[in-house]
């Protein structure tokens, strides 16, 4: 007898997202089915609460999001924190500053929110390299302040994670992106990785969505062993191996293939819905 799965948590971009940031009508149907019978759903996501597709997860019964690589943990539609641990501003702040001397494009998320320097505005939007719809998800969620680090100080406000994206050469190769890891690893206490596209993002060291999916199962009372996750990232990577079963979408990078349990046909075929159909539907 198969093991019962009672929840699954599901990355966006890359998974339950097609490549046209949408969910596709299979999913949903899949979803609510599923929903329908018991199991619940959480989205495990590097997005900041804000980025969330609050509708969509209304429509699918969706209540609970593991937000910014696992720095923040909500109820959905309260908004209510669950679970926060992040980067202190005071340190946050300096090694923002120093990242900012380079022509890259710097988000930052506090309190669900995510901010960007007026001066990166220009970087994201000639970044050929990300697809449209993902573009036009940061320019439309994204507050622009003049100077972003006075803001954070201003306000002594801790920071849940920082995003970094990056101009391209020809080849589609990223620019500047060493220049700022060699910043980081002068940085001890955060934890970097890439979401995808190259890009790079950071968080207080130790977290992850697996810390993210462990303390949901805490909060609700179910054994880890009885989760599914899913993603297609190197963000995706700790929580693919935390829980009972790691599934990676056939879309993902080799290395976070290889440490997966199972992988599912791609986010522009329905791979959401074959996992479910799979793993939930069948047992």
């Amino acid at each position: 007898m198969e093991k019962q799965f009672l929840l699954v948590a599901l990355d966006l971009d890359g998974t339950l997202f097609n490549s046209k940031s949408s969910i596709s009508d299979e999913n949903k149907k899949a979803i609510k089915t599923a929903a329908a019978a018991g199991t619940i759903f959480v989205i495990a996501t590097g997005r900041p609460y804000n980025g969330l597709p609050l509708e969509a997860m209304k429509e699918l019964g969706i209540q609970y999001a593991i937000t910014t690589n696992g720095a923040a943990v909500y109820k959905v539609p309260e908004r209510e924190c669950l679970f926060e641990c992040c980067m202190p501003w005071e340190e946050a702040t300096t090694l923002v500053d120093k990242l900012l001397t380079l022509p890259i494009h710097l988000d930052l998320f506090v309190n669900g929110c995510a901010y960007t320097p007026d001066i990166c505005k220009k970087a994201i939007e000639s970044m050929n390299q990300l697809p449209k719809e993902l573009k036009e998800y940061i320019l439309s969620t994204r507050t622009m302040v003049p100077n972003l680090t006075d803001k954070i100080r201003q306000q002594k406000q801790d920071i849940q994670k920082v995003t970094l994206n990056f101009p391209a050469d020809e080849n589609g190769v990223p620019l500047y992106r060493n220049q700022a890891m060699n910043i980081l690893n002068t940085y001890p206490d955060v934890y970097y990785l890439s979401g995808g596209y190259g890009n790079l993002e950071f968080t207080k060291k130790g977290i992850s969505k697996a810390k993210g999916l462990s303390f949901l199962c805490n909060y609700l009372n179910i054994p880890i062993e009885q989760t599914i996750a899913c993603g297609d990232s190197e963000n995706d990577l700790d929580i693919i191996k935390a829980a009972g079963l790691g599934i990676a979408m056939s879309n993902a990078p080799e290395h976070v293939k290889e440490q997966a349990t199972d992988i599912a046909p791609s986010n522009d075929d329905n791979g959401v819905a074959a996992i479910i159909e799979r793993w939930i539907l069948t047992t």
